[in-house]
């Protein structure tokens, strides 16, 4: 993907924060712009920006978590442009508080769209991505936005951690899954950055509202927190710019906080401290096992 110029960018969450700092930059090296969000009023917006920089764009309502208009929005793309070559799953909100005071409500919207926003853009558009690549040349590239909340976990995140982690993870496995099929994937793992994230809870369903008393006032207290730390945080262009160096060069770790690489120390000398010394017969054995596993085609 060094050559980007006229391919196809679809970007969940596209219409504010990372997502249109993303599109920014795509559309400066020279891509055809398919931006999801919904937030109908940013979209608008969004869409008259480009169409005055003269860039190709195709804007579309979309709720991450409905999967029939995923399928929809693909359609449109593929009929609007003829392929996508780079997804973002980007999509994102934020609720914060202890564990012991959230709700299932939180649970089921966070996870709903933070990991089923990812996955379902990944079982939608992929199919269609190795398709074209068996068909007209590279297939692409996917970029699956985590956070340094999938990294390192810490009061107050639970929530929130958990459905990064999960994007890390899933990831990192469809990396190895994808490595036979020319398409490469990133992992985007930013810190702080000054967004509209800790304001998400706009676009929550009404049958996703967390009816709680207790929840409410311990998601006020956490975010009053985050907004003052959200002040030190760095520009969203930043950010976009280490994901386009990343699309080019095919990197699979996006990081754009190196001054958080110490808690991630921490967290990696504490897990493999508690490994201890293997047995070497057993570790034999599991090398054997593992050099004889061959990925599926």
């Amino acid at each position: 993907m060094q050559n980007l110029a006229g391919k196809v960018a679809f970007i969940t969450g596209g219409a504010s924060g990372i997502g249109l700092a993303m599109a920014d930059a795509f559309a400066d090296s020279g891509m055809k712009l398919v931006i999801a969000d919904v937030d109908t009023e940013a979209l608008a917006a969004v869409a008259q920006s480009f169409r005055g920089r003269n860039v190709p764009v195709l804007t579309l309502e979309l709720d991450v978590t409905d999967r029939a208009a995923f399928a929809a929005a693909a359609d449109r793309a593929y009929a609007e442009f003829g392929a996508v070559h780079l997804l973002c799953n980007n999509a994102g909100v934020y609720r914060g508080g202890a564990l012991d005071r959230v709700t299932f409500e939180d649970w089921d919207w966070v996870l709903g769209v933070n990991v089923g926003g990812v996955v379902n853009g990944i079982q939608t558009l992929l199919p269609r991505m190795r398709e074209q690549g068996r068909s007209k040349g590279p297939a692409g590239h996917i970029v699956n936005t985590a956070s340094m909340a999938g990294l390192s976990a810490g009061a107050g995140l639970g929530v929130y951690n958990a459905s990064k982690y999960a994007v890390v993870g899933l990831s990192e496995a469809l990396r190895a899954d994808l490595a036979p099929h020319g398409i490469g994937v990133s992992v985007l793992c930013p810190g702080m950055v000054r967004t509209g994230i800790l304001d998400s809870e706009r676009n929550r369903p009404a049958e996703r509202a967390a009816d709680d008393a207790e929840a409410e006032q311990a998601a006020r207290e956490h975010n009053a927190f985050m907004q003052a730390m959200m002040a030190s945080g760095i520009d969203a262009d930043h950010v976009a710019r280490i994901v386009l160096e990343g699309v080019r060069d095919n990197r699979f770790w996006l990081l754009s906080h190196p001054e958080m690489k110490p808690m991630v120390e921490a967290r990696s000398a504490e897990l493999l401290d508690a490994f201890g010394e293997p047995d070497p017969e057993r570790l034999a054995t599991l090398q054997q096992v593992l050099s004889g596993l061959q990925p599926d085609s």
